[in-house]
């Protein structure tokens, strides 16, 4: 059985791993020049350094025992620091515990980052009248109706907004948290619906760090399943985007830099815009749903210091900003306290990241990356008084690179998968469907090529070895 996947990202790699498990051969065609998308390993300063993602959910299985799978597994490292914070109200608040992404058990973990008032407010939860969700809400409508509006604002939106860029009061609650969902669906209380969520949570406490990298960056990952895909018969093609897919007989045909390849069944690895354009012809209601998928621009910007410059060296991993406090800059982290690996590379060094950009807030993107930089720099300088300057910085703009998961997100996932169930050896995959997390991007490539296997003929009497 011959398979294309077509998107060389963590997603499109994951399937074609699977596929050759599978005893398919594969055929990986990429767009640019470069395989992995999102993840993508890079250097400053002589430093290696993540330029895209930086860490992988470690409770969900999938990414680490890919790790494993592909070699690296003696390079997983967790953050060597857990201790982070906010910058809200013009100073930095250390991030409370015990919160389901930054919805409380017991408001007085947020003492520091609410007011008074706001803390006196989210205590009325316990005696409000339930709060219907229906098939689904938006999260931050949900919770500001539940504990006041400052809960969202200034916890659960730059928590929320670190992972999709998005806006919280549109991002849906059961597709980015379920599990405050279903709390939300089953109690009266949100507060009491969290501290169950918690007590199930220690009932089956796993070992081990939430979070997982790699040493010398989560970007190696992408290259060591390539190498894997190769050494296991695998083609794998850059600089080749898919422009065409047509049905032909009992298989598809994809057009890709100018030449027509025949397979048995084709997995589309790509952000919904591509995926919708290489449907329109032969799935077009599937098409029209991918069309209508949303996403959110943001940039990276890497700067390296020597330390000698700084004075005081930032501690912790980082902080998040609230975007009601206005500032340029979304979150930062200070790579070279959470990694170990990337602070043993050169003792002299201190390197940082700084996110700018989100959902409906992008013009702060229109800049160049020298003014990227500055801004950076302003806020870094105002947060945790850094005046140095770098001596080596780098901006990596990711556009329209996090798709949005609004209300009703699920149900467009699902019609998409009702229409190409009409179509056998088709299969999307990507963070526009099952989430947007390095394990949910590994585990729906794994799925669509487990999707694909189940296509193929059964092998018939004397087939063996043709």
């Amino acid at each position: 059985m011959h398979v294309i996947v077509v998107g060389g990202g963590i997603t499109g790699l994951a399937a074609a791993h699977r596929l050759l498990a599978g005893g398919a051969r594969v055929t990986v065609l990429e767009s640019s020049d470069r395989l992995g998308g999102k993840l993508h390993a890079g250097r400053i300063a002589g430093a290696a350094v993540d330029l895209g993602a930086e860490s992988m959910l470690a409770r969900r299985p999938e990414a680490v025992d890919l790790a494993h799978a592909v070699g690296l597994g003696d390079a997983l490292q967790p953050p060597a620091t857990g201790t982070a914070a906010v910058w809200t109200r013009g100073e930095l608040r250390p991030l409370p515990t015990g919160h389901v992404m930054g919805v409380p058990a017991d408001p007085a973990v947020l003492a520091g980052i609410l007011a008074p008032d706001a803390l006196a407010r989210a205590a009325e939860d316990a005696e409000l009248p339930r709060t219907e969700v229906g098939e689904d809400v938006a999260i931050g409508a949900y919770v500001a109706e539940r504990l006041g509006r400052e809960v969202v604002d200034r916890l659960v939106e730059p928590l929320l907004g670190g992972v999709y860029a998005g806006d919280v009061y549109r991002i849906s609650m059961r597709a980015a948290v379920p599990a405050l969902y279903e709390a939300a669906r089953t109690q009266r209380s949100l507060l009491a619906g969290v501290r169950g969520i918690q007590e199930r949570a220690a009932a089956r406490r796993q070992d081990g760090p939430v979070f997982m990298g790699i040493e010398g960056g989560v970007g190696r990952l992408p290259g060591a399943v390539a190498d894997a895909c190769r050494a296991a018969g695998a083609r794998i093609v850059t600089g080749a985007p898919a422009t065409g897919l047509r049905r032909t007989g009992e298989g598809w045909t994809v057009t890709a830099a100018g030449r027509a390849l025949t397979a048995d069944a084709v997995v589309l690895a790509v952000p919904a815009p591509a995926a919708a354009r290489l449907l329109a012809a032969e799935a077009p209601a599937a098409a029209a749903e991918l069309t209508a998928v949303e996403y959110a621009s943001m940039a990276l910007v890497t700067m390296a210091f020597r330390r000698g410059d700084l004075g005081r060296v930032p501690q912790g991993r980082g902080f998040l900003v609230p975007s009601v406090d206005g500032r340029n800059i979304k979150a930062s982290t200070f790579s070279s306290n959470k990694w170990a690996w990337n602070a043993a590379q050169d003792p002299d060094l201190f390197v940082l990241r700084t996110s700018l950009g989100r959902y409906g807030e992008e013009e702060v993107l229109r800049r160049d990356d020298a003014e990227l930089v500055e801004l950076s720099l302003r806020d870094l300088a105002e947060a945790v008084g850094i005046s140095a300057r770098p001596v080596e910085s780098r901006v990596t703009r990711w556009e329209d690179g996090l798709p949005q998961y609004p209300v009703g997100h699920l149900e467009r996932v699902a019609r998409v998968r009702r229409h190409l169930a009409a179509h056998p050896g088709l299969a999307v995959c990507g963070a526009a469907y099952d989430g947007v997390g390095i394990p949910a991007c590994v585990a729906g490539g794994r799925a669509a090529a487990e999707a694909v296997l189940r296509t193929r003929p059964p092998a018939g009497p004397g087939s063996a070895g043709e």
